[in-house]
């Protein structure tokens, strides 16, 4: 699946924006609880930069380990819409996990990513591409044929040396970790990610 690259720009979301997007993923989670569905949202009555199309993850941890992450790789639609959407997928969708429990709703911490649109990345070879990325920046995604896979920036954290982080990459892909080809692609993007804890 080609990627489309959406000509705007994230700038950076300002404090009382990031408490809008993360008041509208709890929403929608505890709305999928009660309702079995996300909540909906109005674009337009959010600030400007909220309404503009971006992409973004929504990842869900407790006790400081996964419970769901769904998110795009394309702007495809606002950036409120897709928090909503993806804040909901991420705790009932997640083919990972089974559906969000209210229970667990004490806990849950909620993060989210917004991307910019991701570029292409040129290399000659698996080590030139090693030499090129950068570790704790860069987020990657992977195509080769119907093979794709993406890591945002955050799993650096875990897997911090260029070579496994590419190796467990084409695992999620579905492809060997040793797989090399000439039509191997590579597309870089970063992120801007916050919690309450950031707020």
């Amino acid at each position: 699946m080609a990627l489309t690259h959406s000509p705007e720009q994230p700038g950076s979301i300002s404090r009382p924006e990031r408490h809008t997007l993360l008041e509208l993923a709890e929403a929608s989670i505890r709305h999928g609880l009660k309702r079995g569905r996300s909540s909906t949202v109005d674009p337009l009555t959010y600030p400007t930069k909220l309404q503009a199309r971006q992409a973004c993850f929504v990842t869900l941890e407790r006790n400081g380990n996964l419970r769901g992450c769904i998110g795009h790789l394309e702007a495809i639609q606002p950036l409120v819409q897709d928090v909503v959407e993806n804040a909901f997928a991420a705790a009932f969708r997640d083919p990972r996990f089974p559906p969000l429990s209210e229970a667990e709703m004490v806990g849950l911490e909620i993060h989210i990513s917004v991307l910019t649109p991701a570029t292409p990345l040129e290399f000659s070879s698996e080590q030139d591409l090693f030499s090129r990325i950068r570790p704790g920046i860069d987020g990657l995604i992977l195509e080769e044929r119907e093979h794709r896979g993406t890591f945002l920036p955050s799993v650096w954290e875990s897997l911090p040396n260029p070579g496994n982080f590419i190796q467990q990459l084409k695992l999620k892909a579905g492809l060997p970790a040793d797989y090399w080809s000439n039509t191997l692609r590579i597309f870089r993007y970063q992120t801007e990610s916050f919690s309450r804890d950031d707020l």
